[in-house]
């Protein structure tokens, strides 16, 4: 058996990227190292995104797929907020859903299983 369960990604303000995938996201704290500049996100799957202080990329490419129950109504709850989005959700070149960027310019994509299927 193979599971993903844990990504490190370097960024360049932890607590801000901690406070970011947290207000943001809605991902809980695990655990954090202070004295390594490290935190410890997750979802409520157990997903676990390290958070390391250190030569952040400047998103380096890298996105990141969240699944959520409705992207529309994640979307109007974020974007109510004032969370800003790259785009709303739409049909893209991976299926169809919505992108914003965290801190560091780390690419968000959320989708949902039944938009996915009906676009």
């Amino acid at each position: 058996m193979l599971k993903f369960d844990h990504l490190a990604l370097p960024v360049a303000d932890w607590k801000a990227s901690r406070d970011w995938y947290v207000n943001t996201l809605g991902m809980t704290v695990e655990f954090e190292v202070p004295d390594r500049s490290t935190v410890a996100v997750r979802d409520e799957f157990d997903f676990t995104v390290f958070l390391a202080q250190g030569q952040a990329a400047a998103g380096g490419g890298v996105a990141l797929w969240f699944q959520v129950a409705d992207v529309d109504a994640t979307y109007a709850r974020l974007s109510g907020r004032g969370i800003r989005f790259n785009h709303a959700p739409t049909k893209a070149f991976w299926g169809y859903g919505a992108e914003l960027a965290d801190p560091d310019g780390y690419l968000i994509r959320l989708w949902d299983e039944k938009s996915m299927k009906a676009h």
